[in-house]
């Protein structure tokens, strides 16, 4: 039995992270600030999914509370650190900066910090497939060269991964970065597409489709993600073995990145069908050009992830979206 610190435990991500590690039997104890980026109630409601299980204890903490997260250490000795809070969004990014400046980096600092001074066995952290920004070669493969961002949310998970490696190299400090491909499924946020076009929908309103549907995203349902997050969290890395995550240059820090996505990428214009043979219901199109920020298309190459860990996400989308629009209505007290 483990004790895990798990940040963003109310988040969509990280509330299912904490279920699965509960039920296998590891203490965890998780934070958020429950911010309102998205309905607070939301998340209160996710955390209600884990509030009653006796290995599980909650606090509302921001990240970038500095004191708050030394306290939290001090309190606590973590065996390892599942940090998925952040805050979340590409085109939130373009309003609202300063919410990723003090989240994304000022919280990433404290908690590196929190880590190496409490010697945390294992630092596991979400970064993001927007990190490969303008990369036009597809797959998108951790070798590649990640230098140009698109987004200030990119440009902050890039900046994740190069503090964990400089915290791993000077400190010895284990860090493991995911980059996670369009993660969705029951309890998702309701800024994300599937939700969107699912809510839409179902009150016979148009959907916003950008790039005329033609954009394709590698998604990604949540327990496969769970399984990977678990499983690289598991996996210690060790300084001795040469990783290939630097884009091509070599380290021996125990630091690695993983893709974590489908490896299937699927066309918007097919998820929208797919959602719509789920529902029942034809969908109402605003075919729309592309947004500042977004890119054409994400595509995981995952062998990294499978050699290391042997893991390979497997959900097909038909499934998962059934069980997102299945869970969609229950929640909402919604009857097909």
């Amino acid at each position: 039995m483990s004790k895990i610190l798990v940040t963003g435990a109310a988040g969509f991500i990280g509330m299912h992270t904490a279920k699965k590690l509960l039920e296998r039997g590891d203490q965890v104890v998780g934070i958020d600030n429950l911010n309102d980026y998205y309905s607070p109630t939301l998340k209160t409601d996710r955390l209600e999914q884990i509030s009653s299980s006796a290995g599980f204890q909650f606090e509302e903490l921001a990240l970038e509370n500095q004191a708050g997260i030394r306290s939290l250490f001090s309190k606590h000795q973590f065996d390892s650190v599942i940090h998925l809070a952040a805050q979340a969004g590409v085109r939130f990014s373009l309003t609202n900066p300063h919410a990723y400046a003090d989240s994304n980096l000022v919280g990433f600092v404290n908690i590196l910090e929190a880590c190496r001074h409490h010697q945390t066995r294992h630092l596991t952290y979400a970064s993001s497939s927007s990190v490969y920004g303008a990369n036009r070669r597809i797959p998108f493969d951790i070798a590649d060269r990640v230098d140009h961002p698109v987004s200030l949310y990119a440009a902050t998970k890039k900046a994740n991964e190069l503090m964990a490696h400089t915290y791993s190299h000077l400190f010895a400090l284990p860090t493991t970065g995911l980059r996670f491909f369009t993660v969705y499924g029951p309890w998702g946020r309701p800024d994300m597409a599937m939700w969107l076009f699912t809510k839409a929908i179902l009150e016979g309103k148009p959907i916003d489709v950008f790039n005329h549907g033609h954009m394709q995203r590698d998604f990604t349902y949540i327990d496969d993600i769970v399984e990977g997050v678990i499983r690289t969290n598991d996996t210690i890395p060790t300084a001795s073995a040469v990783t290939e995550s630097l884009e091509h240059e070599s380290t021996t820090a125990p630091y690695r990145i993983y893709n974590i996505g489908n490896n299937q990428p699927v066309e918007l214009l097919y998820l929208i069908e797919t959602i719509e043979t789920a529902l029942g219901i034809k969908a109402r199109k605003n075919l729309l050009p592309m947004q500042p920020g977004d890119v054409v298309s994400t595509y995981a190459n995952i062998d990294a992830l499978v050699r290391d860990v042997g893991f390979k996400p497997s959900t097909p989308i038909e499934m998962g979206v059934q069980r997102f629009v299945d869970w969609f209505r229950n929640y909402h007290g919604l009857t097909p």
